[in-house]
């Protein structure tokens, strides 16, 4: 190689020049709600027009990037508003678990009224300490609240998703040995409200929310009630 580079000539040739980086169309593609084209690993191609959007950015959120065809909000066909929930007491008992006695609902109640006596006059002094998580106060009419589980049960047999009435996790958000509510690090009377509201649900006293069905939002949870400051829905 030596002797081959001594005896070759000399070529007036300019030095070689990189190459210009060529940018294309999906390296400067941006998303259609924010405007920004970072993160592009969440960033999705509609298989129609090419527009980009946010995983994140989408209503309803995508929780991941979906397998197979995705078409965006313009090319998406209309989407259809579910068939409601069957309100039919006996089956919102069923889908819920509801474990219903008049008898220990009316007791419950009582208890609760009693309990929420007790607690306010023995947390004046702290409440200006620290604020805590506060059970919520179901709708007296009976026939409101199982209007209000219809449409929760609705929502959930859409999206085919099962109805859980303990702490639960989006897929893929946290591995399964966290989805567990002791895991919650929380103060104990907290957890004692949290547990409270957990039996009232168990007993069809469901917090006072209505879900309702858009065709561009999806479905979203709208106050049916008043729900008073840092209780537990919120």
């Amino acid at each position: 190689m030596v002797d081959v580079m001594r005896r070759s000539r000399a070529v007036a040739a300019p030095p070689p020049v990189a190459r210009a980086r060529v940018y294309t169309y999906y390296e400067t593609l941006l998303c259609e709600t924010c405007g920004l084209g970072d993160r592009d690993d969440e960033m999705l191609l509609c298989d129609r027009c090419d527009r980009g959007c946010h995983t994140f950015c989408l209503r309803p959120i995508a929780a991941k990037v979906p397998i197979g065809p995705w078409f965006c909000p313009v090319c998406a066909p209309p989407t259809m508003a579910p068939k409601s929930f069957p309100v039919k007491q006996t089956k919102i008992v069923d889908f819920f678990r509801i474990q219903k006695d008049e008898q220990d609902a009316q007791a419950a109640k009582c208890r609760l009224s009693q309990d929420g006596r007790r607690r306010r006059k023995r947390s004046l002094v702290m409440h200006k300490r620290r604020r805590r998580i506060l059970p919520f106060v179901p709708s007296e009419d009976g026939a409101r609240r199982l209007k209000q589980m219809a449409s929760l049960a609705t929502a959930l047999t859409s999206s085919k998703t099962k109805f859980s009435n303990e702490l639960t996790y989006m897929p893929n958000m946290a591995p399964r040995s966290s989805n567990l509510a002791r895991l919650e690090v929380l103060p104990k009377e907290d957890k004692e409200n949290i547990e409270l509201c957990r039996t009232m649900q168990q007993r069809g006293e469901c917090p006072p929310l209505l879900v309702v069905f858009d065709p561009l939002e999806g479905f979203t949870v709208q106050a049916d009630g008043d729900i008073k400051d840092m209780t537990f829905p919120r």
